[in-house]
């Protein structure tokens, strides 16, 4: 399989031997070209990873392409980067503008409000781009587990929410669930309630607190999202906050969530370039085929590239 740099007649600095990657999560954004409100108007200082001015600049494909050269990376998925919300679409045609010009994005995970009275206009504008696969939006969710906000308008429970999410079916998209750990059982329900909707977990379902109580919320979050068949997991963001990105520590996080879940439902995601504020792209993505050592090559394959194929629906790069 051709890399995305060979497509773009640049030099691949990967093995022979190197394991073929379809990136499943990843962002890019020019900020000439849109607006996004957290990259240029409104920053947080809560941000999951502390500081992250680092990011409030253009990440375009060159860089991406020029982050990852050591990798032999066939193909990706973008993940909306909440540009501005009256720009939904406008996104995704840039995206497509991307793929016409670099080969890539392969698929985009593109965003939709499920309980806004302009729901059903947005999700089929978005459904009608041949490169939409799924759809990223994001439910209400409380600031940590001691706060319930179970029933709230927005929320997992919320009739509006539901249905509009019910329409994913309709339209044949999947969904990127982020939700903290505390409200994975929740997703869960939800899961159980559309079987036939499809959901990615991202971002290996923030194993933020590493305490023992963390870790036991978090796990048993994910053990109740794996019961239900029509759920996958990303294998991404495994930095934490102010904290160096640590191979041995978030060994644990990945060989967790592989055990539960099984190779067959885990895909490889870097969540480039805000993973990046923790760790480089080679130190990410060499860290999980590591990790991943245990279950042998055809599983690194399959998280790595063959999963992603199939859940996203992507044509085989054969070039």
């Amino acid at each position: 399989m051709i890399t995305l740099h060979e497509r773009n007649g640049l030099p691949n600095l990967s093995t022979e031997d190197a394991l073929p990657i379809v990136d499943a999560h990843h962002h890019l954004w020019d900020l000439n070209a849109g607006r996004y409100p957290w990259l240029q108007d409104d920053y947080h200082e809560d941000f999951f990873l502390g500081d992250y001015r680092a990011l409030c600049r253009d990440f375009l494909p060159e860089t991406f392409l020029a982050l990852t050269n050591r990798q032999r990376l066939v193909g990706s998925v973008h993940v909306e980067a909440e540009r501005a919300r009256d720009e939904q679409v406008a996104e995704t045609q840039w995206l497509e503008q991307v793929n016409a010009r670099y080969g890539f994005p392969n698929a985009i995970v593109a965003h939709a409000w499920f309980d806004r009275e302009d729901s059903e206009e947005v999700l089929a504008a978005q459904a009608a781009r041949p490169l939409v696969k799924g759809i990223r939006s994001k439910p209400v969710t409380s600031a940590s587990p001691d706060v319930s906000v179970v029933g709230a308008p927005g929320t997992m429970q919320d009739p509006a929410w539901l249905d509009g999410f019910s329409r994913l079916a309709h339209h044949g998209l999947s969904w990127d669930l982020r939700v903290p750990p505390w409200h994975l059982a929740e997703a869960a329900q939800v899961a159980a309630l559309f079987p036939e909707i499809q959901i990615a977990l991202n971002h290996t379902g923030f194993a933020w607190d590493r305490s023992p109580e963390g870790m036991h919320r978090w796990r048993k979050g994910l053990e109740a999202l794996a019961r239900q068949p029509n759920v996958h997991i990303k294998l991404s963001e495994f930095g934490l906050r102010d904290s160096p990105w640590s191979l041995e520590q978030n060994s644990i996080v990945v060989r967790t969530a592989v055990d539960i879940f099984g190779f067959e439902r885990c895909m490889f995601a870097s969540n480039f370039p805000v993973a990046g504020l923790r760790a480089s792209y080679d130190t990410i993505a060499n860290g999980v085929a590591a990790m991943l050592e245990p279950w042998g090559r055809a599983a690194q394959e399959a998280v790595f590239a063959g999963n992603a194929q199939r859940f996203y629906r992507l044509e085989q790069n054969h070039d």
